[in-house]
């Protein structure tokens, strides 16, 4: 067996294992964490107010606009760009039919691969260059999250190197870092991309049972 069938093969379904499992067991565990009981006269309704809130934070609201710009579109271009990647680039799609589901779509052409790529590529270096110069960031930065950003990085960055799949090393060494990724990322602030939404929710629900928009 070579390196690359082991990465792609029995280490890929390891790893992925472990990010559904411990994905899970994050997710289970906020839910049993529950919340204490509101005693406050409800004012308006808490669902409601939860609903409202995952979307009215995709957009800055109120006096935050302008603190918040950068944080903004640089976010988008990054979380955009790596979503475009990942599900519309014609080997992911190859391996996804492969790996997990057999179901077709159209992949992006070359050119799009490219553009999405240097999007994603460009916000996650802003939002790091950010991270390491805004004296706030500085102060709730942890090594965790240079981890997960420069863990990323590279994982994009083997990723456009084996786009043409001429080197096998290459690739193989991509689908290394995407094992590596995979496993770290249950356990790490990349879990973000799951708990948002039931940040998001809370908050809004606190709120939202008092009449005020968060």
């Amino acid at each position: 067996m070579t390196f690359l069938e082991v990465v792609e093969g029995p280490l890929w379904y390891l790893s992925a294992t472990i990010f559904v499992i411990g994905a899970a067991w994050k997710v289970l565990g906020i839910l049993r964490l529950g919340r204490k009981r509101d005693l406050s006269i409800p004012r308006a309704s808490a669902s409601i107010g939860a609903f409202k809130a995952q979307f009215l934070h995709f957009v800055p609201h109120g006096g935050f606009t302008f603190r918040t710009i950068y944080h903004l579109v640089a976010g988008y271009m990054f979380h955009i760009g790596l979503f475009v990647v990942m599900l519309f680039a014609a080997p992911h799609i190859s391996f996804i039919q492969g790996n997990i589901i057999n179901l077709e779509w159209t992949p992006l052409p070359y050119w799009g691969f490219i553009v999405a790529a240097q999007f994603a590529f460009a916000g996650l270096i802003l939002l790091w260059v950010r991270r390491i110069s805004d004296p706030v960031m500085i102060k709730i930065s942890d090594r965790d999250d240079h981890i997960g950003s420069w863990l990323t990085f590279l994982v994009m960055l083997t990723g456009c190197m084996a786009l043409q799949e001429s080197v096998e090393a290459l690739r193989a060494t991509h689908m290394l870092l995407v094992d590596l990724w995979l496993i770290y990322f249950p356990f790490s602030r990349l879990m973000h991309a799951v708990t948002f939404a039931f940040s998001r929710g809370y908050t809004g629900a606190f709120f939202g049972r008092r009449g005020i928009v968060p």
